[in-house]
């Protein structure tokens, strides 16, 4: 049974976090969407405390600090280390899936061009984190 989810997103493009929010919209699960414009932003949203998120969806390509950075900074708190980030982003540039991944990222999934696909891609990320078992904070 899937179960609903608070997530993080971490976006700096208001079209991209639009789509995202419809999508998620759509679906029979209401999950909770923590919205951030950038990795400062995200950090201290993380800092409070108030809301730990499920998973972290993230894009690469953002002012400030950038997602590689993020991740970074993340990875080496002992407290929300744990928490799955997936980047979202149009980069397919194998010199970022490697870095990210040498990070310790949960998952790397192209934004397709096609909205449909956009649509898929997103349903079976959710799907697949909403049923498994996830670190209560």
């Amino acid at each position: 049974m899937a179960i609903s989810l608070n997530i993080l997103l971490i976006e700096d493009d208001a079209i991209e976090v639009m789509k995202f929010n419809r999508v998620l919209s759509g679906l029979d699960v209401k999950h909770k969407i923590i919205e951030a414009n950038n990795g400062e932003e995200a950090l201290a949203i993380l800092k409070v405390k108030e809301i730990i998120p499920d998973i972290i969806l993230l894009d690469l390509n953002m002012p400030k600090i950038n997602g590689i950075e993020f991740l970074g900074m993340l990875k080496q708190d002992d407290y929300l280390k744990y928490i799955p980030a997936i980047v979202l982003t149009t980069s397919n540039n194998r010199k970022d899936v490697l870095e990210c991944y040498k990070i310790g990222i949960a998952g790397y999934l192209l934004k397709p061009l096609k909205y449909e696909d956009y649509v898929d891609r997103i349903k079976k990320l959710i799907d697949y984190w909403s049923c498994i078992e996830l670190i209560s904070q």
